[in-house]
């Protein structure tokens, strides 16, 4: 398992960039979310699309149903368990590679979302929805967990069917590179959540906290979701992360097409061949790929690492994230600074820093700190960090661009999420319905 996790090793320079970005698909006609079936359901969606993009493409299939799609350029489109569409870039080599494939992937839910009048928002929690308005995707996964969520949690089934993310991977170089990467990423992932908080809204009013979304994973299921302690640890490296990994409980194993319900029980115990039901059996490295996919942490290490802390938003902002992260993460001096902000924070701080961000925003506290200070401070060194990496476009330009949408709202002293907070109370006259429009991919 430690050498499964050491191979996603890679050299700097060669250090890649993935971007994953969620949105809700509703129907235009009436604003409803889109279920799984019929005419202008999910599933014709994601024929469409296949369609679209053409020769190379191949669909994810389950029990004969369509779930994702593999694309011949690396990436996947795949099914969040409400029917929220995820793209899974392609590892690429700089955020402009980013935005175009981010580009690509809107003309192509364009073209094939049209015809079936579905429209895709753009937001970090669905603004009207109730829970038992949206039904859950055929996956069998997804299931297991829904069965799972209210035993641990109250708002388990939120986050599955009500929320968004954008989320970003990079790559790090050896085992020290990660420990400094990740400590770094986990202290300082509350300010990524204000930066980008972008969902005020719930059950068609507002909800009371600017990041809605930040608010549900606070209650999700503590065993496997939040800030892993472990990473603050001076000997923390891919060992304990093992560790950490092998204690989340289990939600399922998977055997051709089924999905078979352990959901609660021990991945140790599998190891010793004595999980309740299988003694005897013993676990496969697929079985521990699929067990590490099922911790929720605000950062978590696969064979890279994934930054999991922001809403959902609007179109410029796909590209924010990876910018902010990359300028931080992929440059050395950038790196050593912003490891300096972190430093002297902890788990407690970052743990209580979470619901300050999901309530306040910028005007949050990490760790004592005012988090408009640090998020001002990091965007520097990110911007800094992209200059020197030089990066440039065919126009000539580099990656310092595609910070603008985070030095607006640090100018603004107003995020995403306030900003939908003023229309909704000074242009919207309360309609929240007129979100579906203002906020629409187009």
């Amino acid at each position: 398992m430690i050498a499964w996790i050491a191979d996603g090793e890679t050299p700097v320079g060669e250090q890649k960039i993935g971007t994953e970005h969620e949105k809700f698909l509703f129907h235009r006609h009436d604003l409803a979310p889109v279920a799984y079936e019929g005419e202008a359901g999910i599933g014709a969606l994601l024929g469409r699309l296949l369609t679209e993009l053409g020769p190379g493409a191949e669909p994810i299939m389950e029990k004969g149903n369509i779930i994702g799609i593999i694309d011949s350029d690396g990436g996947a489109v795949t099914l969040e368990p409400g029917g929220q569409l995820e793209l899974s870039g392609a590892p690429l080599d700089d955020i402009h590679q980013t935005c175009n494939e981010t580009g690509r992937h809107l003309r192509h839910m364009q073209a094939a979302a049209a015809p079936l009048d579905i429209g895709m928002l753009g937001i970090g929690y669905h603004p009207t929805a109730r829970r038992e308005d949206i039904g859950f995707m055929p996956k069998g996964r997804y299931r297991i967990m829904s069965r799972h969520m209210p035993k641990v949690g109250t708002l388990g089934l939120d986050m599955m069917l009500r929320t968004c993310t954008v989320q970003v991977n990079l790559d790090f170089s050896d085992e020290a590179d990660m420990r400094q990467k990740f400590r770094t990423s986990l202290a300082l992932q509350p300010v990524a959540t204000a930066l980008f908080a972008n969902s005020p809204f719930k059950d068609g009013a507002p909800s009371g906290w600017l990041s809605t979304r930040a608010q549900a994973w606070t209650d999700t299921d503590a065993a496997r979701s939040g800030v892993p302690t472990c990473v603050f640890d001076d000997y923390f490296g891919y060992e304990q992360w093992i560790d950490y990994i092998l204690d989340v409980p289990m939600y399922f194993l998977h055997r051709g097409d089924d999905y078979i319900d352990v959901a609660g029980r021990s991945f140790r115990d599998f190891m010793d061949g004595m999980l309740t039901g299988f003694e005897g059996q013993m676990p496969s490295m697929a079985d521990f790929q699929d067990h590490i996919t099922t911790a929720f942490p605000e950062v978590r290490l696969k064979r890279f690492l994934e930054m999991r802390g922001a809403d959902g938003g609007a179109w410029g902002n796909i590209c924010a994230l990876p910018a902010f992260w990359v300028g931080l993460l992929y440059d050395e001096e950038a790196l050593e600074e912003a490891t300096a902000l972190a430093a002297p924070l902890g788990a407690d701080d970052v743990m209580a820093a979470r619901l300050s961000v999901a309530r306040d925003g910028l005007r949050g506290q990490l760790g004592g700190r005012d988090v408009h200070d640090l998020a001002a401070r990091l965007v520097e060194l990110a911007s800094a960090g992209l200059r020197r990496r030089a990066r440039i476009d065919d126009s000539g330009g580099d990656e310092t661009g595609y910070l603008a949408p985070l030095r607006n709202a640090l100018a603004s002293g107003e995020t995403p999420a306030e900003r939908l907070l003023r229309l909704y109370r000074d242009s919207w006259d309360g309609d929240l319905a007129r979100i579906f429009e203002a906020e629409r991919y187009s």
